[in-house]
């Protein structure tokens, strides 16, 4: 390891500073363009030691455990550069990652993400010597930290920290760490832990009787067993109120749902029959029930129990039929979808290539494609142009606030 001092040119995309050191490239955590740092280089990688001519981009961060002076959270990586430049960055991550494939559509403006806006996070837990940590990763490290603070996240859930604590110390095996996943819902929070060896009857009965003597909690599961659920945890999709299954997939803030919900509304308006693809709980299906007749394809079991209950009690929908697929091992075909005039997708970060190929031989007029990976969507959409459709226009989507992550929602026709 040496020392040296470099200028840091660009960002990169996981927002670290990119220099160069004897002409190779070295990227510097909480680094701006313009600054000269001074850095412990160790091979690729630089750590900031001290800085110079600071960019006037730099904000100084709002929560105590960001950056390389305080516990070094691994969550945020940009809350040192301004708002202008982090949305432009963020924005010109799916420019990029759609140049790549020769695709060069319009890209509206970054849907902005706002502070305390994180309805769902996961904490590490553990047990120590010295204490129980509540927390997440020291950046670049498998070390936590325990969490004061977290300006990214829900007031319901970081007023709740100390409830949240509770949860985890009374489940606690010895020092092996596990996870918490807190989603806040309209009951109440639905505590998923996983990671955790199954609960014997004493360990199941300090559980529920910690979670009896706290107020808030909906549900608690360990390893997707419901262990005590006092209320139906519940959220709003467009007017019907689903109960997600434990730990199940769930967009990270109401506002970044909204917005692609409306997105996919509108682009669909006029479709009469739609398939939605890696439907979950019914994110975008029950918000299209509204005005056309929807299958929703899963294949998680519980996920499509879920849509499936709520579509069947929820008046003033058109009828909604639900599938459990792996889309993975057995993609829709092109045969499949001639029923339908128009079709969301919206697939894990590896997206859904196999699909695309079906999808471009299909003749469905209206495409959603909703993406968390500007890469795979990027790919996915080339193959779908090359099929005969045109991208009208892709919107990113910020939920991730201060992260190098995006999502996007693209728009075609064929």
């Amino acid at each position: 390891m040496s020392t040296v001092s470099v200028t840091i040119e660009k960002l990169g995309a996981q927002g670290h500073g990119i220099a160069h050191a004897d002409n190779v490239p070295v990227y510097v955590p909480y680094a701006l363009p313009g600054e000269t740092i001074a850095i412990a280089r160790n091979g690729d990688h630089g750590t900031v030691m001290s800085t110079s001519n600071l960019s006037s981009d730099r904000v100084t961060p709002p929560c105590k455990h960001f950056g390389y002076e305080g516990d070094l959270c691994g969550g945020c990586v940009l809350q040192h550069l301004a708002d202008e430049p982090y949305h432009a960055f963020k924005r010109n991550l799916v420019i990029e990652a759609l140049k790549s494939r020769g695709l060069e559509p319009e890209v509206a403006p970054l849907f902005i993400a706002r502070p305390g806006e994180r309805r769902r996070v996961v904490f590490s837990v553990r047990q120590t010597d010295k204490g129980f940590l509540l927390g997440y990763n020291r950046a670049e490290s498998n070390h936590l930290f325990s969490v004061e603070e977290c300006p990214i996240t829900s007031a319901g859930i970081v007023d709740r920290l100390d409830t949240i604590r509770a949860v985890g110390r009374a489940l606690a095996q010895g020092s092996d760490v596990f996870r918490l996943a807190v989603l806040e819902t309209l009951s109440g929070l639905d505590i998923a832990a996983e990671g955790l060896k199954p609960l014997n009857d004493k360990q199941r009965r300090a559980a529920t009787e910690t979670v009896l003597s706290l107020r808030g909690i909906a549900r608690l599961s360990v390893n997707s067993e419901v262990v005590i659920e006092q209320q139906r945890p519940l959220i709003d999709f467009g007017g019907t109120k689903v109960s997600p299954p434990p730990g199940a997939f769930v967009q990270a803030t109401v506002p970044a749902e909204e917005a692609m919900s409306n997105l996919v509304l509108s682009h669909l308006a006029k479709s009469k029959r739609v398939i939605d693809l890696f439907a979950g709980s019914g994110t975008f299906a029950l918000r299209l029930a509204r005005k056309a007749k929807v299958h929703a394809v899963e294949g998680d079991d519980k996920s499509v129990k879920s849509l499936d209950h709520a579509a069947r009690n929820t008046q003033g929908l058109k009828p909604v039929t639900v599938e459990k697929r792996d889309l993975f091992r057995r993609p829709m075909m092109a045969s499949e979808l001639k029923l339908y005039d128009g079709l969301v997708f919206d697939p894990p970060r590896a997206g859904a290539d196999t699909l695309a190929k079906e999808l471009a031989r299909s003749a469905i007029k209206s495409v959603a494609a909703v993406s968390c990976n500007p890469a795979t969507l990027a790919r996915d959409l080339r193959i779908l142009v090359d099929g005969g459709y045109r991208i009208k226009t892709v919107v990113p989507i910020d939920q991730f606030l201060w992260s190098a992550h995006v999502e996007a929602v693209a728009l075609l026709e064929k």
